[in-house]
């Protein structure tokens, strides 16, 4: 059976209709849509555990864990990871929370992440899931200023009021 013929008055109600899907964002307030290639994700246990005995910086949002790769490795590119434990919150909350790690991860390692290296993002209890994310930019692009400065930091010294 062949479907009747649209006629003028359907044909010019349906594009007066709103599209089915509705973009939040403006095109220009966010970065251009990296290819595929450009971020590989990690996913085995021992390149999270490698990251975690390498270079960390702390921020208001998430942990940062990064550390330069070997030769002898086969990957290219830049690596990232993402985790959260259950301090963040329930399954949903700590899919929130990995959600906008990831989403920063893509707007911002693609250029300020070296080649070479592999990243791993740590939510925290709230603050991933509840910062506004302008300052979560921002407190990636300060996290990987100080993991790539050269310039030997002063080693803590122990707080003898401490036990």
């Amino acid at each position: 059976m062949t479907p009747p013929e649209a006629t003028e008055a359907r044909v010019t109600a349906a594009e007066d209709t709103a599209p089915a899907v509705l973009s939040c964002a403006t095109p220009s307030s966010h970065a251009p849509v990296m290819p595929p290639q450009a971020l590989t994700i990690l996913s085995k246990r021992a390149d999270f555990l490698k990251a975690a005995r390498a270079k960390r910086q702390g921020t208001s949002g998430f942990l940062l864990q990064a550390r330069k790769r070997t030769e002898d490795e086969s990957a290219v590119g830049v690596r990232v990871g993402f985790t959260c434990s259950k301090k963040v919150g329930n399954a949903v909350a700590r899919n929130r929370a990995k959600r906008r790690l990831r989403e920063i991860a893509r707007l911002t390692l693609a250029d300020l992440g070296e080649t070479g290296w592999d990243y791993v993002l740590i939510g925290k209890a709230r603050d991933t899931a509840e910062r506004p994310f302008e300052l979560m930019l921002k407190d990636l692009r300060y996290a990987l200023r100080r993991v790539h400065d050269e310039t030997p930091r002063p080693a803590r010294t122990p707080d003898p009021s401490r036990p």
